[in-house]
């Protein structure tokens, strides 16, 4: 199960060489259920992600969520199927708290939008999470902020 929150960034924290960062590429053949193809880097990874359940007073998402290896081959294939286009991303992991901060940035079609994810292990951890300075808007019960929407909707 993953419970997360989506925010979206009003400054990019300054030196961010020191984190590490992850090149992700992916694809989805379908959106409900979410059917997502993944390269992380030199990983390749089929996942499957059920939406449960969103809480309207701490817009915290719930998803029933199933990673599955795939080999460059099956990957390169599948990737032929995408509905839409594939998203290009750099992702940043910053330690926060007792957290870690997914920073993505987006490049290619969606170039200028910028995400930050939390990943939590109970709705009390989302619930009693305070952002830091700077995040924007909590975006984690808006469709338009879902990578499956953006891969068909482009930011720009």
């Amino acid at each position: 199960m993953e419970i997360e929150r989506k925010y979206l960034v009003k400054d990019i924290p300054e030196d961010l060489e020191k984190y590490s960062k992850r090149v992700i590429e992916q694809g989805y053949l379908c959106d409900n259920p979410v059917v997502r193809i993944r390269r992380l880097d030199d990983e390749y990874i089929l996942t499957y992600k059920n939406h449960m359940s969103a809480s309207e007073d701490t817009n915290t998402c719930v998803n029933e969520e199933v990673e599955l290896p795939l080999t460059l081959s099956s990957y390169e294939h599948l990737k032929s199927k995408v509905d839409g286009f594939i998203i290009e991303k750099e992702r940043y992991v910053i330690p926060y708290a007792n957290h870690k901060i997914e920073l993505d940035i987006f490049k290619g079609n969606n170039e200028g939008l910028i995400f930050a994810e939390v990943e939590f292990e109970s709705i009390k951890a989302a619930e009693e999470f305070v952002p830091p300075v700077w995040f924007g808007e909590n975006v984690s019960g808006d469709i338009r902020y879902t990578n499956s929407y953006i891969s068909k909707n482009p930011f720009k």
